[in-house]
């Protein structure tokens, strides 16, 4: 009976829409210094720098107050200069707060290196189906005196014999020397 009475009593009434009303002024101000720190609604465009060099990109990040990191450079364009963006996330015209971090993908200065494969004494076809494979062109087919019909005999880069092991740049032309099934 004390109990409901204190309930409803006036005085405990006041002191419950007091701590409410405060709870209501300290949850708006929280929203509002939450607001400010997190620069609600102030956004940077971010710029287009794709097939610029690192260094322009730079320039331009950076009058836009914001920062960069390089992820990767794998990919390479042999129509981009060497260190060019390829790549950036987020994405040119993306609406970003600032100081965020653009993630950017460079054109490497030239193709990675790979292991020439032996493809001595292999047929012709599997010789040119390894080396495409793995990343190299076919070149110039020449065929020599040899029993062994279209069987690969020697591997050329740039008209000099290379042994298998070697290592050459992906995207480069191999000449094959083959034999022409005679003595």
């Amino acid at each position: 009976m004390k109990f409901s009475k204190l309930f409803f009593s006036c005085y405990f009434l006041k002191q419950l829409s007091k701590i409410i009303a405060f709870l209501i002024v300290v949850g708006l101000l929280l929203i509002k210094i939450l607001d400010f720190i997190t620069h609600k609604n102030e956004y940077i465009v971010v710029p287009d720098i794709k097939s610029m060099t690192l260094e322009e990109g730079i320039v331009k990040l950076n009058e836009n107050k914001l920062r960069y990191e390089v992820i990767d450079s794998v990919k390479f364009n042999p129509d981009l200069k060497p260190y060019a963006i390829i790549n950036l996330f987020p994405e040119s015209g993306s609406e970003v707060k600032k100081n965020r971090k653009i993630y950017l993908t460079l054109n490497p200065s030239g193709y990675r290196k790979i292991i020439i494969p032996n493809i001595i004494q292999i047929t012709r076809r599997n010789a040119e189906s390894i080396l495409k494979a793995v990343g190299f062109v076919i070149g110039k087919i020449s065929y020599v005196d040899n029993i062994g019909k279209d069987m690969v005999l020697e591997i050329r880069y740039n008209q000099k014999k290379i042994a298998p092991g070697s290592i050459l740049p992906k995207k480069s032309s191999l000449d094959l020397i083959l034999g022409n099934g005679k003595f």
